[in-house]
């Protein structure tokens, strides 16, 4: 038995209306704070998320020469050094945008830097954008392992040019070196050579953000970039909402048959969050964008409103905890596909959704590139987390519905939504207005 602090996940007595607003997004952030850190000039971001994976960000930043302001909630401003400054140590925690996408921006750094981080993100695979880098000329240390712990032996600067890689386990191999491409004295052109690419969204929001800043970015085909070297150029820009951290909310609509509203949604975005709202309507729910924001409307599990589906997740699978937990409630069986890169999240996510499927006394079980799971009778039990925020999110909204659920250590939710937890109570007592703390 853990002796991590467990959690009783609130069991709605009936539909749940509340309107809930949501932090602003985990990846538009840390891609925001990376680029004001290669930045000409001052830049603020305003509504930022706030939480452990963007504070992880800011410290790195910070190692790295920068002054970062961050003493409001509402606006960030950040100071870039002349050139990143080596000699520091970065502490990664479990934050895979940190341990990814800031070894570029050490490269070009005046001095070695050292990257570590939590136990649990040490099997996390960086290996690539490492050799990358290798491949650019940089030295980086890492004893072969492509994890952390690791070294970036910056020299002042990068010469840039073409680099190879196989981005299959992770979009974020690609977003790295794209978003510190234009500060290489060559600029950058990238080719990605797996057979798949998973959480292509991700790159598309990459390339969106660069642009903003005023960097030229170009798609020669649907495996290369080209980014040309040049300024970043300081900017002032107002975050989205982070829609996955919206998802366990908007569930809990179609679980109890009621309404939630979630302010600020956008009408177009590169989130891959933005998919929920088909997956919803696949599986039963209504939903419509209106300028209050987005409003699902369920129909409930007692009445059998939640029906399965064959969904290819393989450009959201941040989405694949939230979804499976309504697979598991529905009446009809389920395939969840295209996530096989799940596997090398904060944990596996694949066999840490179907042990604790198992738990419930449902059906689940992996297959290639996915899950697949049936109807069964479910029942209470104590679910594990596994250190990852999404799962914390999966126990929540399957206890919405089945009685006598716990949750260890449900606070790991914090990675990317502050106060989940506190935000979840007062929904499921009150279904009223509840703001995010």
């Amino acid at each position: 038995m853990s002796d991590l602090p467990t959690w009783s996940a609130p069991h709605a007595s009936g539909p749940v209306d509340a309107v809930v607003p949501v932090p602003g997004s985990k990846s538009l952030t840390n891609r925001w704070l990376v680029l004001a850190g290669l930045a000409d000039g001052t830049c603020t971001l305003r509504q930022p998320l706030r939480s452990r994976d963007s504070d992880r960000m800011v410290g790195a930043l910070r190692v790295l020469g920068a002054v970062v302001d961050d003493s409001s909630d509402d606006a960030w401003r950040v100071v870039p050094p002349v050139r990143p400054r080596g000699g520091g140590m970065i502490d990664c925690g479990q934050a895979g945008t940190v341990m990814r996408f800031v070894p570029p921006m050490a490269a070009l750094a005046d001095g070695p830097v050292r990257f570590d981080g939590h136990d649990s993100a040490r099997t996390r695979p960086v290996g690539p954008v490492l050799s990358a880098l290798r491949g650019l000329g940089v030295e980086v240390e890492d004893e072969g392992r492509g994890t952390l712990p690791y070294t970036v032996h910056g020299t002042g600067g990068v010469g840039g040019g073409q680099v190879r890689v196989d981005a299959s386990a992770s979009s974020q191999f690609v977003s790295a070196l794209l978003l510190a491409g234009a500060r290489f004295a060559d600029g950058l052109t990238l080719e990605h050579t797996g057979a798949t690419l998973p959480s292509r969204t991700h790159i598309e929001m990459t390339v969106q953000v660069l642009r903003a800043a005023g960097v030229e970015v170009s798609c020669p085909d649907a495996q290369t970039w080209r980014v040309e070297p040049g300024r970043v150029r300081a900017f002032e820009v107002e975050v989205e909402p982070d829609l996955s951290s919206a998802a366990p909310l908007l569930a809990l609509a179609a679980v109890t048959g009621g309404t939630v509203v979630v302010p600020r949604w956008p009408a177009t975005t590169t989130q891959p969050g933005d998919h929920l709202r088909e997956v919803l309507a696949r599986m039963g729910a209504t939903t419509s964008l209106t300028e209050r924001g987005l409003v699902v409307t369920g129909r409930g599990v007692p009445d059998g409103g939640l029906v399965g589906a064959d969904l290819d997740l393989s450009d959201a699978g941040e989405l694949t905890p939230v979804v499976a937990a309504l697979a598991v409630l529905a009446t009809t069986p389920s395939r969840l596909r295209g996530i096989a890169h799940l596997r090398g999240h904060e944990t596996d996510r694949l066999a840490a959704l179907t042990t604790e499927i198992g738990r419930l006394g449902g059906r689940a079980e992996e297959t290639a590139d996915g899950l697949r799971i049936e109807p069964a009778p479910l029942h209470g039990a104590r679910l594990r987390t596994y250190h990852d925020h999404r799962m914390a999110m999966f126990a929540a909204v399957v206890g919405a519905a089945v009685p006598g659920v716990e949750v260890e250590d449900v606070g790991t939710a914090d990675k990317t939504f502050p106060g989940f937890h506190t935000v979840w109570e007062r929904i499921m007592e009150d279904g009223a207005t509840a703001p995010v703390p």
